[in-house]
């Protein structure tokens, strides 16, 4: 009995020295300066790193212009860009947004019915004649609004998202809040001349972006040329022709969408995108004269971008290896890019002299969370840096405990 008593004794003064000396060097955290791997890599810089004004050396007539690279949200031309003037129907895109966006929630969807009420049918200046109590479900009334820009539909669409155009218009001017259009500020949700209804050729850009990255299916509304819709009233059935106010649909072979506009305070707008070899460009032309100005200036801006500007994407094909952790239930995180890295050039850069430089450090110590920042990617063109990439943790791993450390020490030294 004494000995067995001896023997239990000598095994736990062995778990607590070995636990002892364990724990310490776990908790032990020293900040070690990263590694560093070289690769030749081909071109890339950075995202959103705007390009010279005269990049391009065209020339707009009207007063407002930009030209943003959809993609990585660079802006390769722009004039008098951030001055606030009436958009016309070029708002639209924004209502056009957050209808997207209670698509993707699910709070809505396309075979929806919409009831037209007696404010939306009341809408003047582009329409597509609605009336009051007539019913139309949502798709049809995205076609009316991206082909024959209808304000009396836009208005449907606010009420029925929202319960009334004010509350829509509010969650307009929170989004744009949200992407930064600081020179914007919607009064409506169809863009008819308003005191205070106003935003800027960059804002424009910004939404336009956000609608086409992230809701690329409209282009699929946006690019119809022509279509029908049919009228069901109480005086009977109708149908209705919808035809593309955006000439360029038809005019210039790339061109993928997206919104006209025009009154007699905003004069003529467009936001015009196009695609050419996997480049996505998106031209705004703010107070054109007349509509054949306003295609022209977007048709030289666009050509102009295509002809002088290339992109590099890299995707990170090669993964990562995963970094020692301390402290942690598991002895290694695995780690990634957060993103592909992309790099916008206006001036003919040899691409094949990037490199990428990977720094991360020699171990990270727990608790990690999924989406932590572990390190970066930095991406030099010679001794210039063009832009990074953060690597960041792909999983949880969490601190561990005092049971974590006994069950380690059983594995090791009884296993």
């Amino acid at each position: 009995m004494h000995s067995f008593l001896s023997y239990l004794l000598s095994v736990h003064l062995l778990i607590f020295s070995a636990a002892s000396s364990f724990l310490p060097s776990n908790l032990l955290y020293t900040q070690e300066s990263p590694t560093a791997e070289t690769e030749a890599q081909t071109p890339s810089q950075d995202a959103n790193a705007p390009a010279d004004e005269n990049a391009l050396g065209v020339s707009v007539t009207a007063p407002g212009a930009v030209l943003m690279e959809a993609t990585t949200g660079a802006v390769i031309f722009e004039k008098d860009s951030k001055t606030a003037r009436h958009p016309a129907s070029i708002t639209k895109i924004m209502t056009l947004i957050l209808i997207f966006e209670a698509l993707e929630k699910g709070s809505i969807h396309l075979t929806d019915t919409v009831t037209v009420s007696e404010h939306a049918a009341s809408m003047g200046g582009s329409q597509v004649f609605l009336e009051a109590g007539e019913t139309q479900d949502v798709e049809t009334m995205i076609k009316c609004i991206s082909i024959a820009s209808a304000n009396d539909a836009c208005v449907a669409m606010a009420e029925f998202i929202c319960g009334s155009e004010e509350a829509f218009v509010e969650e307009m001017n929170a989004k744009a809040k949200s992407l930064g259009m600081n020179n914007t500020h919607f009064v409506n949700c169809c863009g008819l001349d308003a005191d205070g209804h106003m935003t800027s050729a960059y804002d424009v850009s910004l939404m336009s972006r956000e609608l086409i990255i992230h809701y690329p299916k409209i282009h699929d509304y946006c690019t119809i040329w022509m279509d029908t819709m049919t009228h069901v009233t109480a005086k009977g059935s109708k149908e209705f022709g919808l035809n593309n106010t955006n000439k360029l649909i038809r005019q210039y072979e790339y061109a993928t969408g997206l919104k006209t506009g025009s009154t007699s305070l905003a004069k003529f707008c467009v936001s015009a995108t196009a695609e050419k070899n996997g480049m996505k460009l998106i031209a705004v032309i703010m107070g054109a004269d007349d509509p054949k100005h306003r295609f022209a200036d977007a048709i030289a801006l666009l050509n102009s971008g295509f002809s002088k500007c290339k992109i590099y994407t890299d995707e990170h094909n090669k993964k990562l290896s995963a970094l020692p952790v301390k402290k942690g239930t598991l002895n290694t995180v695995q780690v990634e890019f957060k993103n592909p890295f992309q790099y916008l050039s206006t001036n003919g850069e040899d691409f094949s002299a990037i490199q990428k430089e990977i720094s991360v450090p020699e171990h990270v110590t727990a608790p990690v969370k999924k989406g932590d920042k572990i390190g970066e990617a930095v991406y030099r063109m010679g001794s210039e840096k063009i832009g990074s990439v953060d690597i960041i943790a792909s999983e949880d791993i969490p601190k561990a405990g005092f049971s974590d450390y006994i069950k380690e020490i059983f594995l090791r030294y009884f296993s």
